[in-house]
């Protein structure tokens, strides 16, 4: 196997004058008859190198000459500073060994959404969605570590569930060997059981919605980084989110500075809006006082409606900052939420600026158990019924059970992980920033 050498390790004074050796691909090249100008990457960045015909072989000169972009190789030269060269050096090359030639590449820039999904395969190689991908990375890293230096412990919960988290209309059915199960929307059910032994759990897991919205944000298949945690109230859910977050943001604009300097060319995301974010404290706003806003705002909403992508990203582009937005009114939220007594629940939307909208709902959840049985009928979630062996009992039994047995106040979120990174690297899609996003009509190949 050949001994790997990242382009990073050699971007360094220490280096110049030196023989350097790199493995990596073409992303750029310029052929000047007598002399041949590669601009070669690696998963750590760039270098420019410089085959010049009277400094080599033939056989390395008639390499240099057959390669295709993408082309894979690899390269040994004299490593030299050069202002002119798009990372500041530039390896004169004295030996190249092909790996793959490559083929002419399908993929020259500007292409249509209809021939980048077709090959989407390809287009994942591009520089910023590479930088994207790293961004993303690190701000889920760095929200691992915010959790377990703060006491948390990471759970697997499962995938195939029997019951809905939420709406019973947005979930994709599968055969589970002949019984109906369906994919999980969310681990949150599972999270709350797991509270009695660990107290403040967290878990990264996919989920799918099948809901038929087609709006920039929405995914069929997404990552989900939910959390509960025993003890805590709304205030306190407040402040674990305002901190976590912060954290991630700020400790992934010190590791990915050079991934934030590629994307402002690309998105136009300049990191001191980033640090305006995590320095400035974060707003919280009463679900009754948005309404008002958004109705100065001339916008057709009144007390009671759910706030949809239009109305979020209207009432978020009022603040510089994220905002919590709290206590809806609890027909329009999900039947677990706690209800505070004065026809709302004690929840948050946290609603990302420059109109980004929700990339968070939490809640503190209710954990009285004659309340959530009367809300478990109300919304009409006993008549949903699961076998075990030949018993048939109710698909929610097992959650009321644990109100039975030392139930105690309880409260946690959920993240879209994807929503967090467009925000973050101020992308236009949802789409951007996964590999192979799963969207309606044709986005299953490949």
């Amino acid at each position: 196997m050949m001994k790997v050498s990242y382009i990073a390790d050699f971007l360094k004074e220490e280096f110049v004058g030196k023989e350097v050796e790199i493995l990596g691909w073409i992303y750029r090249m310029r052929d000047m008859k007598d002399k041949v100008f590669f601009v070669i990457r690696d998963s750590t960045g760039i270098i420019q190198a410089v085959i010049r015909k009277d400094k080599v072989s033939e056989r390395v000169w008639n390499d240099a000459v057959r390669m295709q972009i993408e082309g894979s190789l690899k390269i040994k030269g004299i490593l030299r500073k050069d202002e002119r060269a798009p990372s500041g050096y530039e390896i004169e090359v004295t030996d190249l060994e092909v790996v793959d030639y490559g083929q002419p590449f399908p993929l020259k820039g500007g292409e249509s959404l209809e021939t980048i999904q077709r090959y989407r395969y390809l287009w994942v190689r591009t520089r910023w969605f590479t930088s994207v991908l790293k961004i993303k990375h690190s701000l889920l890293k760095n929200l691992r570590e915010w959790f377990i230096k703060d006491g948390w412990y990471e759970v697997h919960p499962p995938i195939l569930v029997g019951n809905a988290c939420e709406e019973t209309t947005t979930l994709f059915e599968v055969n589970y060997f002949g019984d109906k199960a369906y994919l999980s929307q969310s681990a949150q059910l599972y999270l709350e059981a797991l509270i009695y032994s660990l107290e403040k759990v967290f878990s990264l897991t996919p989920s799918f919605r099948a809901e038929k919205s087609r709006t920039r944000r929405h995914l069929h298949e997404y990552w989900h980084f939910e959390i509960e945690a025993a003890w805590m109230r709304l205030e306190d859910l407040i402040k674990v989110t305002e901190e976590a977050l912060k954290y991630s943001i700020e400790k992934t604009i010190e590791e990915r500075k050079s991934d934030f300097e590629i994307l402002e060319k690309n998105t136009g995301r300049k990191i001191e809006e980033l640090k305006g974010f995590v320095e400035k404290p974060w707003k919280v706003v009463k679900y009754e006082d948005g309404i008002k806003i958004l109705q100065k705002k001339g916008l057709n909403i009144k007390y009671g409606d759910d706030l949809g992508a239009d109305e979020e990203r209207e009432l978020a582009m009022e603040f510089d900052v994220p905002i919590f937005l709290t206590n809806y009114p609890r027909k329009v939220k999900a039947f677990y939420m706690y209800e505070a007594g004065d026809g709302t629940v004690k929840n948050f939307d946290l609603l990302a600026p420059e109109g980004y909208g929700e990339i968070i709902g939490g809640s503190e959840r209710e954990w009285r158990y004659e309340v959530l049985e009367s809300k478990i009928k109300e919304w009409g979630l006993d008549k949903l019924k699961v076998k075990i062996g030949d018993e048939e009992i109710n698909a929610y039994e097992w959650y009321l059970d644990l109100r039975k047995y030392g139930s105690v106040p309880h409260s946690g979120w959920g993240l879209g992980l994807e929503r967090f990174t467009m925000w973050v690297c101020k992308l236009e899609h949802v789409r951007d920033t996964l590999p192979f996003p799963r969207l309606r009509e044709g986005w299953l190949y490949p």
